[in-house]
This record gives structure tokens, C-alpha cells and sequence, in this order.
């Protein structure tokens, strides 16, 4: 009886580590919100002027390609918990999700500087290059550790018996998620 109510019982998924790094991320993605939301009330008209430039419809793509990648991620990790088969593929079919991102930032960021926006255009466009970029480098940290568990996974290091590995990998996913569905509505949405 009390091993099955310590497997009931709430826990923090992954390491203690991870989750420290978590935090120390999000403080970084939060002062810097704070940092873009005081720019703006100074200078709102730059900013209303800079999102007229962007084309929320590939936000709105990123958001979906991200959204999914970590739906399916959150079934792997279920399915290795309950020694399911399918999580190899869950994983790859996460991270290829999760390309619809990468590929999709990296045609927006090629379609802005095409038509002369870079960091030096204006307040607007230097914390939107640099919050973005600073995203998608956790995104693309995020894949390699994704395709890391992904071929565990598949070696059988992974096997339901011991889920910190996954779920530390799929905490930082998740992460990386939660701060692009602040990040879309801030940068493309809100006016």
C-alpha cells in the first residue's frame, strides 16, 4: 500500500538541476519582458510601427509547429512511464514538429533583413531580433537534447524505470514552449 501511494504521489518530474536552470532561464526571459514592456510604454508608436512589419500568421505557424512538438513529447514521456511502445517516434515526430519553427524563424528573420530591419533599425526591431534569437537558441538546444533521448530511447538506456532523464529533457522542452507563448502574443499580437 504505501509503494503504490509513493507512485501516486506528486512529484517534480526530472533532476533538481534542471529545474534550477529553468528558473535561472526564466528570470532571464523575464527581466527581459520586462525590459521590452518599458520600452514600449516610452515609445509606443515605434512599436505599433515595427509589429505592422511582421506577419503574425508565421507566429502563428511557429506557435502551432512548438505547441504540437511538445503534445507529442508529453505523450512519449506518458508512454515511457507506462512502458508503451511508440515513443521513439513520438520523440522524432516531435522534433520534426518542432523544425516547423526552426524553418519558419529562420524564413521570417531572412524576409526582415531582405527588406532592411536588423537589430539597429529601431527599439521595436532590436528586442524583437534579439528576444526571438535568444528563444530560438533554446529551441535548437531543445531539439539536440530531444534527438539525445530520442536515441536512447531507441538503444533501450530508457526503459520506464528511471524517468529523470526523460522528464528533465521534456521539463526544458515544455520550458522553451511556455516562454514562445509569451513571447507570440507580446511581439505580434498586443498592441
Amino acid at each position: 500500500m504505501a509503494d503504490s501511494q509513493a507512485a501516486r504521489s506528486p512529484h517534480l518530474p526530472g533532476d533538481l538541476a534542471v529545474w534550477f536552470f529553468i528558473f535561472a532561464e526564466l528570470a532571464v526571459f523575464g527581466i527581459l519582458f520586462i525590459g521590452y514592456g518599458v520600452a514600449r510604454s516610452l515609445d509606443p508608436a515605434t512599436f505599433a510601427a515595427g509589429k505592422e512589419a511582421l506577419r503574425p500568421w508565421t507566429g502563428l505557424i511557429n506557435t502551432i509547429g512548438l505547441i504540437t512538438a511538445s503534445y507529442l513529447v508529453a505523450l512519449a514521456v506518458h508512454r515511457l512511464r507506462d512502458r508503451k511502445p511508440g515513443l521513439t517516434g513520438l520523440l522524432w515526430a516531435g522534433i520534426a514538429a518542432s523544425c516547423v519553427y526552426t524553418f519558419g524563424k529562420l524564413w521570417e528573420y531572412a524576409n526582415l533583413y531582405s527588406n532592411g530591419y536588423n537589430l539597429g533599425t529601431d527599439t521595436f526591431f532590436m528586442f524583437y531580433f534579439f528576444l526571438t534569437f535568444f528563444h530560438f537558441m533554446h529551441v535548437v538546444l531543445g531539439q539536440i537534447v530531444l534527438v539525445v533521448l530520442a536515441v536512447k530511447v531507441k538503444k533501450g538506456e530508457y526503459n520506464g524505470d528511471d524517468m529523470n532523464g526523460m522528464e528533465s529533457g521534456a521539463s526544458y522542452w515544455h520550458m522553451v514552449d511556455l516562454v514562445w507563448l509569451v513571447l507570440f502574443p507580446m511581439l505580434y499580437v498586443l498592441a
